[in-house]
């Protein structure tokens, strides 16, 4: 045992003289390795990441919950120009107490009205889709407060106009003054600021601009107000004006959050209530969001993702792994007469395939203690640059090393061969 450690010293030694006598052509022979091994990390780092990413926001929404929205139905939105109409559709305050009635164990709650409107302060008026909800909306929904309050109960009760804007809206009605305590004009009506929250999306500016879209186009324009306030300032009708047209709308409840006992109740439950609605809607004006089933689906993308990346970085390391044995082959070529000297002086064909293979696994470890640095490195500049999550994974830089250290040995394996399998006369004549 002894001896067999102190022979693969020994070859190292040799393997690493070698390696060094060649710097330059070492390296480059290195390079698929280190770009293959940092690729693999950094790949699965910024897929995990972006994974991340979207299983937190649909966590945010509730395991538990389900959310029923109303939907105008597809044959409503095709009316001809210049004509009014009337469209009543979605979900009603008879629905929500049916679903509490039938389905006693669960929790409805967080009705929202959405109106779309112009808010004014000031010159600068603003389209902003104005949701009329209730204080404890904030618990089942991706928005957090930076600032300020959000609608308590005295503005239920009361019907006051407190109005918390998001912090799009606020960036673009108060570029300069500080928004908290400001009137706003919604509709006519006056409405002080008490708020402002994170925006819905809000994945933060720099990953905005990276978008091929531009941030206006991305920022979604909000503001909040008690339901009880949009109930009495906007009534159950909708006038929506365009082009050549008037359109009015009847929605009483655009969403109802519902909240089951456990997991395992969701789907079930979530069944139940779609068969329910459709026995009292004649047309599809709902749908319904089960972040559940979106977890579900999140996880299962994350895995097949994960292999695609993993997959297109292997390419690197095959890659390295073919300069590896086209290097050693030259390698073999050239030291064809040291081969000669080696085997008359003792050296049996186990020696030699020893020997070429050490070198070729020298490079490959090399490389990839290399190419991890740079996987590592890789992440947190696009996370500091670019301001996305990025996540390193310890079995992905585990697995990338022993991905590399192996295309070593495969790929050394053949021209160590080829070098024992000279004949020792023949190789001394080589010139």
């Amino acid at each position: 045992m002894m001896h067999f450690f102190y022979k693969i010293k020994r070859v190292g030694k040799l393997g690493m003289r070698s390696l060094v006598e060649h710097k330059l052509r070492s390296l480059l022979t290195a390079l698929g390795i280190i770009f293959g091994v940092g690729s693999v990390i950094a790949m699965l780092a910024i897929g995990e990441g972006a994974s991340y990413a979207a299983r937190e926001q649909i966590r945010s929404m509730g395991s538990t919950n389900i959310i029923i929205r109303s939907r105008k139905p597809e044959e409503s939105t095709n009316a001809s120009n210049n004509t009014q109409f009337m469209s009543i559709y979605g979900l009603t305050y008879d629905d929500a107490m049916r679903i509490r009635t039938l389905f006693p164990s669960i929790v409805v709650d967080v009705p929202a009205r959405e109106i779309v409107t112009q808010v004014r302060y000031l010159s600068t008026q603003l389209p902003v889709k104005v949701v009329g909800t209730i204080p404890w909306h904030l618990k089942n929904s991706t928005s957090k407060l930076l600032s300020g309050r959000f609608i308590d109960a005295y503005d239920m009760s009361k019907s006051s106009n407190s109005v918390v804007l998001s912090k799009a809206t606020a960036r673009k009605l108060f570029p300069l003054d500080y928004p908290i305590g400001r009137s706003v004009y919604i509709d006519g009506y006056a409405y002080v600021v008490v708020g402002i929250v994170s925006d819905c999306s809000d994945g933060g500016d720099k990953q905005k601009e990276s978008s091929g879209k531009s941030v206006a186009e991305r920022e979604v324009f909000e503001a909040f107000i008690s339901i009880t306030a949009a109930r009495n300032r906007f009534g159950e009708i909708i006038t929506r004006r365009e082009t050549g047209s008037t359109s009015f709308e009847k929605v009483e409840i655009h969403q109802l959050t519902v909240t089951a006992p456990g997991d395992e109740s969701v789907k079930p439950l979530a069944e139940a209530i779609r068969k329910c609605l459709q026995e009292t809607h004649k047309q599809v004006d709902f749908e319904m969001i089960i972040p559940l089933e979106l977890l579900t689906q999140a996880e299962n993308t994350k895995r097949i993702f994960n292999i695609v990346l993993g997959s297109i970085a292997a390419l690197s390391l095959l890659v390295g792994g073919i300069g590896i044995m086209n290097i050693m082959l030259a390698s073999v070529t050239e030291r064809t007469r040291e081969i000669g000297t080696r085997r008359a002086l003792g050296a049996t064909r186990p020696d030699i395939i020893l020997q070429f293979l050490v070198e070729s696994v020298l490079l490959s470890v090399i490389g990839g203690f290399i190419g991890v640095g740079l996987g590592v490195a890789v992440p947190k500049i696009v996370t500091m640059v670019v301001g996305l999550v990025t996540i390193i994974q310890p079995y992905s830089i585990f697995m990338a090393f022993c991905i590399s250290v192996a295309t070593g040995v495969i790929f050394g394996i053949y021209p160590a061969m080829r070098a024992a399998a000279l004949s020792p006369i023949e190789a001394l004549r080589h010139e």
